[in-house]
């Protein structure tokens, strides 16, 4: 169910202009441009109830969650198991999703449970199993701690691209364009070292782990170091480092993917990293709740 920004704006007290600057931004989760008008989801949450006000204020908000989060550890293996009950579906349908799977999330669900989808490419369910192997390898890396280093992201992507095996774990070898971006990704010869220079300045950056990623997750996406599967990779670092430092992993949906792609543009165009850095703030933000709410019950 769907409403106008007629209807929002009335809905949420402010002006109709208002609404549609939000939508442009990315900033109303699930909102997407149909034809010259928007189309936001009737239960979207208005904007200005406090998580998009301010960096600051939701940064201090995750904090302070995280804190009481780690008050709580450790936790049981029930408890653990009920955090991440269908997490690990969910965030293979969207991720894939996103780069175009067509497996629903239910047949995403049995897929992982060994079963085949009849009429559906095989390509969709390698890269439905792929993904789960590789976010379980990534669970792994979180329990030792591993630094990120080109190798395992070289191995996560080894795994994510289960259907083109001679690109597996490779940097890609001729030039690419991304469909629809405003960016072009470097040049073949230049990936090696854009990798070295991107992983060394995430290694030294004092910022908060959010805005960290948010940078990490634009540039990694920016250099667009594999033939296939940058942004299922991508996601899968982002999701490994927050584990490791202490937070839940976020699970981007397909329906904010318009957002979602916004927030690249929004860099590479305007060196703005706030819409990235939000989105991925508000998911991470909404996680904690849903941990400390289940916790608490």
């Amino acid at each position: 169910m769907y409403m106008t920004v007629k209807e929002a704006a009335e809905k949420w007290g402010v002006s109709d202009r208002r609404i549609r600057v939000l939508c442009v931004e990315g900033k109303i989760s699930g909102a997407y441009r149909e034809g010259r008008g928007w189309k936001i989801p009737i239960d979207a949450r208005k904007p200005a109830d406090g998580r998009f006000k301010s960096k600051e204020s939701i940064l201090s908000q995750i904090d302070r969650k995280k804190a009481e989060l780690n008050s709580r550890r450790p936790l049981t293996e029930g408890e653990l198991e009920r955090l991440n009950e269908e997490f690990t579906v969910e965030y293979t349908y969207n991720s894939n999703a996103i780069e175009g799977n067509t497996l629903t999330l239910r047949e995403t669900d049995l897929v992982l449970r060994g079963l085949t989808i009849d009429q559906k490419p095989l390509k969709d369910h390698l890269e439905a199993v792929g993904h789960k192997e590789a976010f379980n390898y990534v669970r792994e890396l979180v329990k030792e701690n591993a630094p990120l280093t080109e190798s395992v992201i070289k191995q996560i992507h080894y795994l994510v691209l289960a259907d083109k095996k001679d690109d597996r774990g490779v940097y890609r070898r001729v030039p690419v364009r991304i469909m629809g971006a405003y960016h072009e990704p470097v040049q073949p010869y230049l990936i090696e070292p854009k990798m070295e220079r991107l992983l060394l300045d995430y290694s030294a950056s004092e910022d908060h782990i959010v805005t960290k990623l948010a940078r990490f997750h634009l540039e990694f996406e920016g250099i667009h170091p594999f033939i296939d599967g940058n942004g299922r990779t991508g996601r899968l670092i982002v999701n490994l480092e927050l584990m490791k430092a202490g937070l839940p992993p976020i699970d981007i949906k397909f329906t904010d993917r318009i957002a979602y792609y916004n927030a690249f543009d929004a860099y590479h165009v305007k060196h703005d990293l706030s819409a990235m850095e939000n989105l991925f703030a508000g998911y991470i933000n909404a996680r904690l709740d849903a941990y400390l709410k289940m916790l608490q019950e």
